[in-house]
């Protein structure tokens, strides 16, 4: 299928544009052959199209990449609120945790695909149970993941999920068209035990994948870490050989000067999660102090339970606010800065940058289109201002992923929204009355 589309308004966000350029969007067509894009700009006329597409008063965006969450936790919504962490997770969350099963899992990793489509999101990591229902669901939602094989407890309970692990990476890596990788995801410092975090370690290593992390998400965790290993969650990682691999790690809250130089030094990409961090009372992570050592801070929602949705336009909206707010600096992560986190930094922790977060020959056409025809976006001075600032995702109208249209005028191609939704409701009732 060739696709020509026409005179959008495009923010390519490639690694070659930097906030000072002349032009950071121009009006321009984009050519795509199956799902690759192979032209920008003037198409060339030997570029016969099966179809063409009107894209005037359109922004034209990489897809958001969602670097953090926990897909299914959107059967949570509303569930437990106003809590800290520890509380929220030991009183609320675990308990009800036990009582999931596989057909649950799949119920919600339908319903959080359908909200990330609806929010612009082409691309995400999760860090859950039943991953394989994970996988199912996108498979059908037509968008990409990695999903982490999740490494929690003791080295007994590790031993047992092993085999699993190892099926799914069989089964799942690679899978879909390239869509769908499959990671090493233990849990946090404070639910692994050393010979766990080791195992999550050498599973990495031995299948060549990216290890996704919480890492330093709350000042307990840390004060924990000190007592526990004499070290911060951050040195203690690194002790163990954990960051010599491919590492994205969630939150980075609480890291002094030393941990951010380590995550430096191993080329580890920050996560920032600013909606959960805030509401949980965890605070937010030092984003200026990132980019001023060069760290390329990705951007996630974390899970619906504590967010309480998956949307990365808001997400983007309060990380580009909250910074400002606090220095008492204007200039701190800009909207450009706070894009590209979204996007290409996005793609670099997943390790997808190849393939995605940018608009460019080569690439894969992964990428929204945002209707400007709106009261809240006009007059449209700036398109990455109306994005960061203005947008919301109802104005988000066509969602594309590897060349192929998931959403369309604002309707899901892919996936049975009404049915989800009756599902998801029916799921949340059983399990809160499940013994």
């Amino acid at each position: 299928m060739k696709l020509l589309i026409c005179s959008g308004i495009v923010i390519p966000m490639t690694s070659s544009l930097t906030q000072d350029a002349t032009k950071l969007a121009s009006v321009m067509d984009i050519a795509i052959d199956g799902k690759k894009i192979v032209s920008t700009g003037n198409i060339p006329d030997s570029f016969i199209p099966d179809r063409t597409i009107d894209a005037e008063g359109k922004i034209i965006i990489p897809g958001f990449i969602n670097a953090h969450t926990h897909l299914s936790m959107g059967l949570f919504r509303n569930y437990a609120n106003d809590l800290d962490l520890f509380t929220w997770l030991t009183k609320k969350i675990w308990p009800i945790e036990e009582k999931l099963n596989e057909q649950d899992i799949y119920t919600g990793s339908l319903l959080g695909t359908a909200e990330l489509i609806r929010s612009g999101t082409t691309a995400f990591a999760d860090m859950y149970f039943f991953q394989e229902a994970s996988c199912e669901a996108v498979k059908k939602s037509g968008i990409r993941a990695n999903i982490g094989a999740t490494f929690f407890g003791d080295i007994g309970e590790t031993e047992k999920r092993l085999p699993e692990h190892h099926a799914l990476f069989k089964t799942w890596n690679n899978a879909c068209d390239g869509r769908i990788h499959i990671d090493a995801a233990p849990h946090a410092v404070y639910t692994c035990s050393r010979e766990t975090l080791t195992a999550a370690r050498d599973f990495s290593l031995e299948l060549n994948n990216r290890v996704h992390v919480h890492l330093s998400e709350t000042a307990k965790e840390n004060a924990d870490a000190l007592e526990q290993h004499h070290m911060t969650p951050t040195a203690y990682l690194e002790s163990l050989g954990l960051l010599e691999r491919p590492v994205y790690a969630a939150h980075c809250v609480h890291l002094n000067q030393d941990d951010m130089k380590i995550l430096k030094s191993h080329n580890v990409s920050p996560v920032h999660s600013p909606s959960s961090n805030l509401k949980l009372g965890s605070g937010f992570a030092p984003v200026p102090r990132f980019s001023k050592l060069g760290l390329h801070t990705a951007l996630g929602t974390d899970g619906a339970s504590s967010n309480n949705n998956l949307n990365m336009i808001e997400e983007m909206h309060i990380a580009s606010l909250i910074h400002k707010g606090i220095s008492g600096d204007p200039k701190v992560v800009s909207a450009f800065e706070t894009l590209r986190m979204a996007t290409l930094y996005g793609a670099e922790a997943l390790g997808i940058d190849s393939l995605c977060g940018s608009i460019e020959v080569g690439k894969d056409a992964d990428m929204i289109f945002i209707d400007t025809n709106a009261v809240h976006l006009q007059p449209l001075h700036d398109p990455i201002s109306a994005v960061v600032y203005s947008a919301q995702t109802s104005d988000i109208d066509t969602v594309m992923c590897q060349g192929k249209i998931i959403m369309e005028n604002h309707s899901i191609l892919t996936l049975d929204e009404d049915k989800i939704i009756r599902d998801a409701a029916d799921t949340a009732k059983a399990l809160l009355s499940r013994k």
